[in-house]
């Protein structure tokens, strides 16, 4: 989740390309648009060494860097009226099998500290947006709490904490391999207004099950981000998926009722 609110921006910058919601290529002149190089050498990249894109989506490599920057200098805003949108790889939907679905295991790093047990809270209410509204099931493994990282091997995946301006939290899609398959999460999640704690990790979440921004979908009208994605609902402007910077219409960023289902219609009910 972006933690700047400001939503209007070219592909004039490199580092805010890199670092929040992207506009629509298309929106800018060809002698706005930063040479690879430019960009690469101002991208925002995380503790872990990942590239941040999209306000709060992971990308592990230069060469994946790379390809992300030529979708945005050559996307399009393809029309397509329906869409919760799921992320796709190789025109294959981004998701967990029937089985891993029900068994998304994860850990929660005590490396919190005093936040500890407010994470662990707003991790299980964040869950439950989710599970009350389909077959997903987010299992917590206290046990691995002491050694919670991606190289933890006895969970799916690990949430720890950052200390960033750039986002507030972000995550990983189902395709991300198990090195870089972590929630982190910066402490400005307790100050971030009517977005509340449980709602933002909801948002991240939803892309650990393999959902992509609501607001790259044309409908929005801006933040396009690529056409990598297979629509589940019709477009809605309220998605917990959908940034309220990039003409959103809501102001806490709840689940709705297009969220639900699209969550159905991808993992059951």
């Amino acid at each position: 989740m972006k933690r700047s609110r400001l939503g209007q921006f070219a592909l004039t910058s490199a580092a805010v390309l890199a670092t929040t919601v992207a506009a629509p290529a298309n929106a800018s002149t060809e002698g706005d648009i930063p040479s690879f190089s430019e960009f690469h050498a101002s991208a925002y990249q995380d503790t872990d060494k990942q590239y941040i894109v999209n306000g709060d989506e992971p990308i592990a490599t230069t060469g994946e860097l790379k390809a992300y920057y030529d979708r945005m200098v050559h996307g399009s805003e393809k029309a397509m009226e329906n869409g919760l949108v799921v992320n796709t790889v190789g025109g294959v939907d981004d998701k967990w099998s029937d089985s891993q679905v029900r068994n998304l295991t994860y850990c929660v790093s005590t490396k919190f500290g005093s936040r500890y047990t407010d994470v662990v809270n707003a991790m299980a209410s964040g869950a439950q947006l989710w599970e009350d509204a389909s077959a997903v099931d987010f299992v917590y493994v206290s046990s691995q709490d002491a050694s919670c990282n991606t190289r933890n091997k006895s969970v799916v995946f690990s949430v720890e904490p950052v200390s960033t301006t750039q986002y507030i939290a972000r995550a990983f899609f189902p395709s991300t391999p198990k090195r870089s398959r972590n929630v982190l999460v910066d402490d400005s999640i307790w100050t971030s207004g009517s977005w509340t704690p449980t709602n933002i990790i909801g948002h991240e979440l939803g892309h650990t099950l393999g959902f992509r921004h609501e607001h790259t979908r044309p409908e929005a009208g801006t933040c396009f981000e690529d056409n990598n994605w297979r629509p589940l609902t019709d477009y809605d402007s309220s998605s917990i998926m959908h940034y309220p910077q990039c003409n959103g219409t809501s102001s806490n960023l709840s689940m709705t009722t297009a969220d639900r289902q699209g969550a159905a219609s991808l993992y059951g009910a």
